[in-house]
């Protein structure tokens, strides 16, 4: 379920690009809204925008002559940013769901899925969701298994005669690993390269205990559905830079995927 609450006042950082006019709302720039609490796709280097997702519309955005403005929004408060038409485009790890799709367009350019972590010196360290049932898990608010997770809790634990998962919301991915090293919770659910980074970076604290990619799916660039001038036109910049070589070298600098057309298929509701 989508949350449209607004949880926090933007900030805008600028990224120098080349300028020019597209379909967009200002004149040679492109407004991005994308939640930067989330590395590696996104997140401040000190007060720059970094990650994979920044590199990516940087590279588009030059292909497409704009010059990038991000726009720093809450995950819950960038689909109802793009709706208030604060920026014209969300690039920030959206994956793609039914829900989403009745609401704005989505144009996939990553396969990905989700991965379970807990704390390395912890004897419960499950491998599938089913083992969650009766346990304390944290996610960040407005994600797409939040709601595999209560079903999962109602349709396979209840059944079981097990426990329900008990499930806490935080308004960011490092707000849910602070409750999960403060022991407020036993797991915590998060994207599969969020999960890779973070293990490594607390060096031997956390550890993945799942143990394949769970809920596979595809993350969308998003854009209004009023906009089809500014979608064509920013479909035909990603394929000039993939055409460039350029998109190939950042998928394999962050370890992650290009979704094929089987996938495509296969994936996209």
């Amino acid at each position: 379920m989508i949350n449209f609450r607004h949880l926090a006042t933007a900030a805008v950082f600028s990224v120098a690009a080349a300028g020019a006019q597209a379909a967009v709302m200002t004149p040679g720039k492109l407004m991005v809204g994308t939640d930067m609490t989330f590395p590696p796709y996104e997140y401040l280097d000190g007060k720059t925008p970094a990650g994979f997702d920044i590199e990516f519309i940087n590279g588009v955005a030059q292909a497409m002559k704009l010059q990038p403005v991000y726009v720093d929004t809450r995950f819950t408060s960038l689909i109802p940013g793009l709706q208030s038409k604060r920026y014209e485009l969300i690039a920030s790890a959206l994956f793609i769901t039914p829900e989403r799709q009745k609401i704005i367009e989505m144009i996939p350019y990553l396969k990905t899925g989700e991965s379970l972590i807990t704390l390395q010196s912890s004897s419960f360290k499950p491998k599938k969701p089913e083992e969650l049932c009766g346990h304390k898990v944290g996610s960040m608010q407005g994600t797409y298994w939040l709601e595999k997770l209560h079903a999962l809790s109602t349709d396979y634990c209840a059944k079981q005669g097990l426990k329900p998962i008990m499930v806490s919301e935080y308004s960011t991915d490092p707000q849910t690993t602070q409750a999960l090293l403060s022991h407020a919770v036993e797991v915590q659910m998060t994207d599969a390269a969020v999960a890779s980074q973070l293990v490594a970076k607390m060096r031997g604290r956390l550890a993945v205990s799942s143990d394949s990619l769970l809920y596979p799916v595809l993350i969308g660039l998003g854009v209004s559905k009023e906009n089809t001038a500014f979608k064509q036109q920013l479909i035909d910049g990603i394929a000039a830079y993939k055409a460039s070589g350029n998109y190939a070298t950042l998928l394999q600098k962050y370890h992650l995927a290009e979704p094929q057309d089987a996938d495509v298929k296969a994936l996209k509701p």
